[in-house]
């Protein structure tokens, strides 16, 4: 790999890595420098602007995200809607385990920004596959499996949301968010015949 491509790759995975003990407002240019071990001008040789390293280190969010879906679905079972839930209980457990990250990768300003950014397309590889599970998943007929899919989304995104603000067990007295998972996928896919639920986010008990 090229030196100037390691450093960039350090950059981003030092900005990974601080997001594990600090919010998304601790990633400054200057800080992320200095714990890579550069001046602080350095990131600029590289990120134009602040945005586009948020921007990267995000990206290296959905890369994680994707490479846990693809290792937890390759040991699931291989009927549509085990890998459904596989996937929806791991998308939940991410937000969970990797809260600054996973702020950071939906944040609006990030999502927003056009031209080298292009943070918006990082989550539809994920996005389509739902898709494709989805319709294999259900029967024909009805909402389309776009549609259907988003829905999913939605509602896992705003189950994960809730759970790290404490809401769903303020609320409902939860200590597991499984149930709500589980709950999202019957009302829209219906029961299943399968329970494939991931285990709970960690400090989640």
């Amino acid at each position: 790999m090229p030196a100037d491509d390691a450093l960039r790759d350090r950059l981003v995975r030092v900005g990974a890595e601080l997001l594990r003990t600090e919010s998304p407002g601790a990633l400054s240019l200057r800080e992320i420098a200095r714990r890579a071990g550069v001046s602080h001008g350095a990131p600029r040789r590289y990120f134009p602007t602040h945005l586009a390293l948020l921007s990267a280190i995000a990206r290296s969010g959905f890369a994680d995200l994707s490479a846990q879906v693809t290792t937890a679905l390759r040991t699931a079972a291989q009927d549509p809607r085990t890998q459904i839930t596989t996937m929806a209980h791991l998308y939940v457990r991410f937000a969970a385990t990797n809260r600054s990250m996973f702020e950071l990768m939906f944040r609006h300003d990030l999502l927003q920004s056009g031209g080298h950014l292009g943070l918006r397309d990082a989550s539809l590889p994920l996005f389509r596959l739902l898709v494709d599970l989805v319709a294999a998943a259900r029967p024909t007929g009805g909402t389309s499996a776009e549609i259907s899919a988003a829905a999913i989304w939605a509602a896992l995104h705003g189950t994960a949301e809730l759970w790290n603000w404490g809401s769903l067990t303020l609320a409902a007295g939860a200590t597991d968010p499984a149930p709500f998972v589980d709950a999202i996928l019957t009302a829209h896919l219906g029961p299943s015949e399968h329970n494939a639920a991931m285990p709970a986010p960690e400090g989640s008990r």
